[in-house]
């Protein structure tokens, strides 16, 4: 590991204006052949708001706007990704490097159960080993000319999600919520760790924010009162979508169709502007 210098050119670790001591660099080099243009990490506060869904959707948005995407599925006790795409292949490895798997609609994707002998074998690790295995997905893998790389990391402010903040170069994260009380509270968690870690903050995603009934046109507020836009404005964050409770959603990914199902994309546009703003 290589330390990062301070700015004052008299800094000693001993003793300096500016800082105590000199910051550990934990970055880590993507591998040789990478070309990964952003890198868009996907996190929430707590678990069950669809945050791999939320991935897979932005995913696919991206892809049907144009541009070449990938996901890194950094959620490796709880992967999900391989199964919403219907991925039942493995992931092959050869002398430059491991190679992601390619969905139906050519998303690249990485995940631990594409490694696995069977998808549905435990990964009973402790945390230093998956926090490395997450670091090798971004060093080992080749991600070939990729414009957004998505990273779905699993709920908290754990091992994980510290090690894609200080090994991965996320250029900003998109926090997912549901409309619930407590999600003030683990939203400001989230805020506060990327702020710590001065990663930029592109926007809230609220999901399950209603049902929109079918038969009478209504929308029901299933999990309550929506309250994001106090957090956003508590915060200063734009609200980037309002994600409705979506059945035929959920049927197309347990069924592997993430890709072929019908979803308005009005509802994302959002997001595709504040992606698109990041390439320029």
């Amino acid at each position: 590991m290589s330390e990062k210098k301070c700015s004052d050119s008299s800094c000693t670790k001993e003793s300096c204006s500016s800082c105590s001591k000199a910051k550990v660099d934990f970055s880590v080099a993507p591998h040789p052949l990478s070309h990964v243009k952003k890198v868009i990490g996907v996190v929430s506060g707590k678990g069950g708001v669809g945050k791999s869904m939320v991935t897979s959707l932005s995913a696919v948005a991206m892809q049907k706007a144009g541009y070449k995407t990938g996901i890194l599925d950094a959620d490796i006790t709880g992967p999900s990704i391989p199964k919403a795409f219907g991925i039942e292949g493995r992931a092959f490895g050869n002398e430059e490097g491991i190679v992601p798997v390619k969905s139906k609609g050519g998303i690249d994707v990485m995940s631990i159960n594409l490694l696995l002998q069977n998808p549905t074998d435990p990964v009973i690790w402790r945390g230093p080993v998956i926090a490395n295995m997450v670091k090798q997905f971004w060093s080992d893998v080749v991600w070939a000319d990729v414009d957004y790389l998505f990273v779905d990391m699993p709920p908290g402010t754990g091992d994980v999600p510290l090690t894609v903040f200080q090994s991965l170069p996320l250029d900003g994260i998109l926090i997912v919520t549901s409309p619930q009380e407590l999600v003030s509270m683990v939203v400001a968690k989230a805020v506060k760790m990327a702020e710590q870690m001065n990663i930029p903050i592109l926007g809230l995603i609220e999901n399950f924010a209603y049902f929109h009934c079918p038969d009478n046109g209504k929308d029901y507020e299933i999990f309550g009162k929506s309250h994001i836009e106090t957090v956003a404005l508590e915060h200063r964050l734009p609200v980037l979508a309002k994600l409705p409770i979506d059945p035929a959603l959920a049927n197309a990914c347990d069924e592997g169709r993430i890709e072929e199902a019908s979803f308005d994309l009005s509802l994302y546009a959002g997001v595709i502007g504040a992606l698109k703003q990041l390439l320029g």
